[in-house]
């Protein structure tokens, strides 16, 4: 679990296109798939906390294939003390960037006072972001609400994105919709807070010295795009898990490299068969990587036998033959639509 001398070198780099940190979903199975669509968007962990890396399982929790990379750690908690300790750990792993979580509204989060309601104690995490910067030689970033509760007005965004980089932040991701930390889950402070990109906009426009990146509602390389005419980068959420085969083309769209081959879904699903075939060699359960791989198909004829063939087999030991079969059933429910387009057009 190391960067190789080309990712030590783009450390620091800013990377235009991202993929969010989701809980129960970014997890090293997950980056490993989207790995087979995209090789420069950068990935992230799930949010991991601090207490967690100090005393947990950091094999299971922190670790990655080495084809991840560009790959950073995002961590939840508030003390810097424990940033500084977790910050050096990620950085002896190999990490490439440190994150630090000042979104997440969950009870869970409030209650270890880290997340989205460090927003109303912006010197809190410009100590952490300090305490960080000081312990390692890497990129360290925060990721934050526009605002919370009744802290929500540009200005106080203003104020605490100014607090933290005078401690030496290095990016701000800034979930374009406040949280309201009472009374909305985090599903739904993913949904109804009104999305203000106008914000996140101005905010470049006002700190051009920083790096600004934009996250919230964002479905398309097409609405990334968009944004970049404003912003230095776009970060991507649950349209990578819902629709991840949009990401085929972000290294050539995104990242102008002219080069790359843009993978086709089948190449893509024939590609992980060797990591399928590595997890059963473990011992593991394949599911741990084919639940991420659902969506692959997603509007294409036969994307619910596709769906229907991996989910029926959680525990396979032959991924290669499952595989195979899911996609003859994609490929004749493909060839079964066209022809009954082709019946319908006039004579």
């Amino acid at each position: 679990m190391t960067a190789s001398p080309e990712h030590r070198a783009l450390r620091g780099v800013l990377r235009p296109l991202s993929v969010a940190p989701m809980m129960d979903r970014t997890d090293r199975h997950f980056r490993y798939f989207m790995r087979r669509l995209t090789r420069r968007t950068l990935l992230y962990t799930e949010m991991v906390t601090t207490g967690a890396v100090i005393h947990g399982d950091r094999a299971q929790l922190l670790g990655y294939h080495p084809e991840e990379h560009p790959l950073a750690l995002q961590l939840g908690g508030d003390d810097p003390v424990a940033l500084a300790r977790c910050a050096r750990i990620g950085a002896e792993l190999g990490y490439d960037e440190i994150n630090l979580n000042v979104g997440c509204p969950s009870d869970r989060v409030q209650n270890g006072n880290f997340g989205a309601c460090l927003m109303a104690e912006p010197a809190r995490v410009a100590d952490g972001v300090a305490a960080m910067r000081a312990a390692v030689d890497l990129p360290v970033t925060v990721k934050h609400r526009i605002g919370i509760d009744h802290i929500d007005r540009y200005e106080d965004m203003v104020a605490f994105v100014a607090v933290v980089a005078e401690a030496g932040c290095d990016r701000f991701t800034v979930h374009a919709r406040k949280a309201w930390l009472a009374g909305l889950s985090p599903k739904e402070n993913r949904e109804i807070p009104p999305l203000r990109y106008a914000d996140v906009r101005r905010l470049k426009a006002d700190f051009p010295h920083l790096h600004i990146e934009i996250n919230g509602g964002l479905r398309s390389l097409d609405a990334a795009l968009e944004q970049l005419d404003h912003v230095d980068a776009v970060m991507i959420g649950r349209a990578a898990v819902d629709e991840p085969y949009l990401f085929a083309e972000a290294d050539r769209r995104v990242f102008g490299d002219a080069a790359e081959p843009v993978p086709t879904r089948e190449e893509v699903a024939l590609a992980m068969i060797p990591y399928l075939e590595g997890l059963v060699a473990s011992g593991d359960r394949v599911h741990r990587a084919t639940r991420h791989m659902l969506t692959l198909f997603h509007g294409v004829p036969g994307t619910r036998a596709w769906k229907r063939i991996l989910s029926e087999n959680p525990r396979t030991t032959e991924p290669a033959a499952m595989i195979h079969e899911a996609l003859a059933r994609v490929a004749r429910a493909d060839a079964g639509a066209r022809a009954a387009r082709g019946a319908a057009l006039p004579a």
